[in-house]
């Protein structure tokens, strides 16, 4: 079994966080008008997305279970680790913004990764989720399917879309927890950099409050896409997110308090361009490194002191719109070139 820390793409070791927010008050109805009734679970569902939020010893821990195609072999379990910060970036009542920031390196000089982004909508009309070839679309929620729903959009370190859906969190066996139906996902960079023998992963995907932190479990099949889908192997993963603060939080925080201006400013573009589109894509095939790399450095020379803010999100804004398309096109044509299974190589 392979075991690491997790990797990082810069040095940074500034960062921040501790943008906390708080329910959005809500004023007397005026007499004679009608009063919306909130299902009596909307709190309940707000506090087990918010308790989310905090500082975590996590592990990732992924292991290939059963294989479809033949000649194909399981590859090893990956395990690797570290420390995250997860802050609330918005708290409007009916959506929820929080920020995962990874701590890595040793405590005498931190490493902090801008890491994932987790945004929650109540009984959303519609929902952005991923269709294969770093492209994404708009999918309407029926009215008749949104009550009491949450839906979940995950964004990248580049604050780039991954995936969405929608569930209800429910209650049962004194145990909270949200889980959607199936959904496609991109690769995940641990396999995205490492093996091109598949192109997306249909996901059920499982947030569980624990007395001690938190979990996301995965029930993955990994799927090739060439012609009618397929699944190569099914992997089953579990990132724990355990309540632990004996690690560098203050270099997360700082990191956060130095670039979050930058990083709300390239939110705000990417918000509009899913705003503007029913669909869009990065043109980029594989691994957006060319993407990403830019914008991050970007944040670093930002919290450095070495670049203004409105200058950095013009060139971030000019980096994005370089490589994101209205015109998606077929599949076949997103999808990076496939080799040799892996396991084969």
């Amino acid at each position: 079994m392979q075991f690491s820390h997790v990797g990082f793409w810069s040095a940074t070791t500034l960062a921040a966080i501790v943008v906390t927010g708080c329910a959005t008050a809500i004023a007397p109805e005026p007499a004679g008008e009608t009063v919306a009734v909130v299902p009596s679970n909307f709190e309940q569902d707000r506090q087990s997305i918010l308790a989310m939020a905090g500082d975590y010893k996590v592990t990732f821990d992924f292991t290939e279970t059963v294989s479809f195609v033949e000649g194909y072999e399981l590859k090893e379990p990956k395990l690797s680790g570290g420390h995250e910060s997860v802050r609330i970036v918005e708290d409007r009542g009916d959506f929820i913004s929080m920020q995962h920031l990874l701590v890595v390196g040793p405590d005498e000089s931190p490493f902090v990764v801008k890491h994932w982004r987790q945004d929650w909508k109540y009984e959303p009309a519609r929902v952005l989720i991923f269709v294969g070839g770093n492209a994404w679309e708009w999918q309407d929620v029926p009215a008749s399917d949104r009550s009491g729903t949450w839906s979940q959009t995950v964004y990248q370190v580049d604050d780039a879309p991954r995936y969405g859906a929608v569930g209800a969190w429910t209650y049962e066996d004194g145990i909270a927890e949200w889980t959607p139906p199936q959904e496609w996902r991109p690769l995940p960079r641990r396999d995205m950099t490492t093996r091109d023998d598949y192109h997306a992963v249909d996901a059920v995907n499982r947030h569980v409050i624990t007395p001690w932190g938190w979990v996301h479990e995965q029930d993955n099949s990994k799927l090739i896409l060439n012609g009618a889908p397929q699944a190569l192997v099914r992997e089953v993963g579990i990132n724990t997110y355990r309540a632990f603060d004996d690690y560098p939080v203050e270099a997360a925080e700082d990191y956060w308090a130095g670039t979050e201006d930058y990083w709300a400013g390239v939110r705000a573009h990417w918000t509009a361009i899913e705003a503007a589109n029913e669909r869009f894509a990065i043109t980029i095939k594989g691994e957006t490194e060319p993407l990403y790399m830019p914008l991050l450095e970007l944040a670093g020379a930002v919290n450095d002191g070495e670049k203004d803010l409105e200058p950095a999100l013009v060139e971030a804004r000019a980096i994005i719109d370089s490589f994101v398309t209205p015109e998606i096109g077929e599949l076949a044509d997103r999808l990076r070139p496939k080799t040799t299974l892996a396991s084969l190589n």
